[in-house]
């Protein structure tokens, strides 16, 4: 199955994999999915994972992925912050 999660700027990919890696706690992105699925008590193979249920794939990507939003709206605040103070 493709992934269908376009970036609508492509060249924000680089940050993006940062932003991932940062919210799950490790230095590589691709490696993010696996440290929250361990945080949340969720055996993830490297590789196929279709075996595993549905709500365990959604609490890995739904925390890694809410992290994520989190974190960009926090970010959001702090830069205008600066912009009006500045």
């Amino acid at each position: 199955m493709s992934n269908k999660n376009k970036i609508l700027v492509p060249e924000a990919r680089k940050e993006l994999d940062l932003l991932k890696a940062r919210v799950a706690g490790t230095s590589n992105p691709n490696e993010a999915k696996y440290e929250i699925a361990k945080e949340q008590g969720i055996h993830l193979n490297k590789g196929y994972n279709g075996n595993i249920k549905a709500q365990d794939a959604g609490k890995v990507g739904g925390n890694l992925g809410g992290n994520m939003v989190k974190e960009m709206i926090k970010m959001a605040k702090q830069q205008m912050q600066n912009k009006n103070q500045g």
